[in-house]
């Protein structure tokens, strides 16, 4: 589980670029909340109607007063609805402001998380930025704006008459109390709910996106089972907070509908000892609607009050994880020398290790060939090296400077990986091949020249002309669309684009056949006349040709690394000494038997 997923709830100290974003929309919470003063302040417009109306008009059967009254009321009606529309169009224009503010740095830090650091949550970051967003924006944040008021109610109450103020004073007490035991008993349900939802919404992303292999392999209905469990446990923690916290919404309900009630009732008590008027009898009543709202609102919304404070304290902990690194100095763009001192590499369960004490280095125009058995650590290599994979130990460097001391953007320009599965995403050929550089704006012109260099370079020019539209063909999410040779050797251009210093390929040659193997030995034969360091984990041994050194791993750790021919000579002495080693053992055997 990923150190996003797994953060504390509850309220922080505020990330700075949170804090920006919610200063840089300061203004319109706060005009947001002047109009919502001067609506609090117009809804005493019925009260007063109701006090003219009971208290002058009926008494004195004065119908002029009972026309200008309505008048007033019809004025401070309009009135109050053009400011609720305009305070409306405020959240919403605070909505996008913080959208504007938000969502490049939340996109860039959770794609700027390594592997096993951001786990289901960096893809999560934008889901919990709405919530968060609309929370802000929306009716609870109304409630929060209307809830200073209800003291100015209870005021207006108290001057009524002192025993209506107590009432309602009393009942918003008791509603504030429910509010508090509300948040202590569904905090952590909620939360736990909150987590297990992210889960559940993470592993469906995962298997919708690879639909096609699920159904080829008949598992469609063994997923659905699974997803059908996990959002049964997801269910499970939410119904158990929900029963918890419609207790306290009833109950709220039940108390302000009582309230109401009862100071209607004592409004009447009171009227008969002529202690107030008629009029304030309705008036009690309505005011202590008002006072108790506001808490009533924030209590039926709880649980979205507490899935924004959760989105909120798991932002603030992503883009701090974004912000550690903090400015970097830029260093030159590197010649090619690749060292690892030490390197370690856990698996993400954390309880094995992948790699261990890798200790190496490749010169700028020499090519490296990392072979050794399946699961050795050959791919987990070349991720470290290209940054996609961390390390638990020891330092990866290039042209001496560490990796932790390079922007990892401007270091990645550098460096052109090919994955061992090819990962090809939804855009054009071009945009592929350009690593969508285009989406940045500048000269396009250049873009297209240096595209079509790096597809001649990897040999991939004709095949991408016999696609139908060449270069602007259309890929599927997941690079769908094409076949996985022709994948690869897009992955291929890929990587050589822009003719990088440092090549990493992990089995570029799994899907070619033997003029795509050509080719691909071609390629690299003229990255390393280029000055360009090349690390090629293969099995296939095709690509020998242009090898100069041979990096052996067994088990996570370097058996032999050495030059081609000297590591070659000594597999085959070891392959030659065992079967000579099985005729010597026979003959004793027998001889020991006789």
């Amino acid at each position: 589980m990923g150190k996003y997923e797994t953060m504390r709830a509850g309220w922080r100290a505020p990330n700075a670029t949170l804090a920006a974003a919610l200063q840089a929309c300061r203004r319109h919470f706060l005009a947001a909340a002047g109009f919502s003063a001067l609506i609090n302040l117009l809804f005493l417009a019925p009260m007063l109607y109701m006090l003219q109306v009971y208290d002058r008009v009926v008494p004195t059967r004065g119908a002029l007063t009972l026309l200008f009254a309505t008048l007033a009321l019809a004025v401070a009606l309009i009135a109050l609805s053009l400011l609720d529309w305009v305070r409306s169009r405020l959240l919403v224009r605070a909505s996008v402001r913080l959208d504007r503010q938000l969502a490049q740095p939340l996109l860039d830090a959770g794609l700027a998380l390594r592997a096993g650091e951001g786990g289901p949550g960096a893809r999560q970051a934008v889901r919990d930025f709405d919530v968060l967003r609309q929370a802000l924006t929306g009716p609870s944040m109304l409630a929060l704006f209307d809830a200073p008021w209800s003291p100015v109610y209870v005021l207006i109450c108290f001057l009524i008459h002192p025993a209506i103020g107590v009432l309602v004073l009393a009942g918003a007490g008791v509603l504030v109390l429910l509010t508090l035991r509300n948040e202590r008993l569904t905090h952590g349900p909620l939360h736990d709910a909150n987590l297990a939802a992210r889960r559940a919404y993470a592993d469906q992303d995962r298997v919708t996106a690879d639909a096609d292999i699920v159904r080829a392999l008949g598992m469609r209905r063994a997923l659905v089972q699974r997803h059908l469990a996990d959002r049964e446990t997801m269910m499970a923690l939410q119904s158990r907070a929900s029963m918890i916290s419609s207790r306290y919404v009833t109950a709220s309900k039940f108390l302000r509908l009582v309230l109401q009630s009862l100071s209607l009732g004592l409004g009447a008590w009171l009227a008969i000892d002529n202690a107030i008027s008629v009029g304030a009898i309705f008036a009690a009543s309505f005011l202590a609607g008002r006072a108790l709202a506001p808490i009533d609102q924030l209590l039926g919304s709880w649980r979205t009050v507490a899935q924004a404070r959760d989105a909120y304290a798991a932002l603030g902990e992503l883009l701090d994880a974004g912000e550690e690194q903090g400015a970097q100095t830029r260093l030159p763009a590197p010649a090619g020398r690749i060292t690892l001192e030490g390197v370690a590499v856990q698996a993400q369960t954390g309880d094995a290790a992948i790699l261990s004490e890798i200790t190496f280095d490749a010169k700028p125009g020499e090519v490296v060939a990392v072979v050794g058995p399946s699961g050795s650590g050959k791919s987990t290599l070349l991720r470290a090296i290209a940054g996609a994979a961390p390390t638990a130990a020891g330092t990866i460097r290039f042209d001496g400077a560490s990796i932790a001391d390079w922007d990892p953007e401007r270091l990645a320009v550098h460096i052109g990986y090919l994955p061992q599965e090819t990962v090809l995403f939804g855009g054009t050929v071009r945009d592929n091949i350009s690593r969508f550089e285009g989406a940045l704006g500048g000269d396009a012109e250049a873009v297209d020249t240096a595209v079509v260099e790096a597809a001649r370079a990897s040999g991939a020019h004709a095949l991408i002309q016999q696609l139908p539209k060449g270069y602007d063909t259309l890929l599927g999410p997941g690079g769908k669309g094409i076949s996985a040779g022709q994948a690869q050797r897009i992955g291929l251009a890929r990587a050589v684009y822009r003719a990088p210093a440092i090549l990493l390929l992990d089995e570029p040659n799994a899907h070619l056949d033997a003029e795509g193997e050509s080719q691909l030995v071609a390629t690299i034969a003229a990255a390393k006349a280029r000055g360009a360091s090349v690390l090629i984990a293969a099995h296939r041994m095709g690509v020998l040709s242009v090898v100069d050194r041979i990096l052996l791993l067994r088990a996570g750790r370097i058996e032999a690394f050495g030059p081609r021919d000297e590591v070659i000579g000594r597999l085959q002495a070891v392959r030659g000494a065992k079967p000579a080693a099985a005729k010597d053992k026979a003959p004793n055997d027998k001889a020991a038997g006789a």
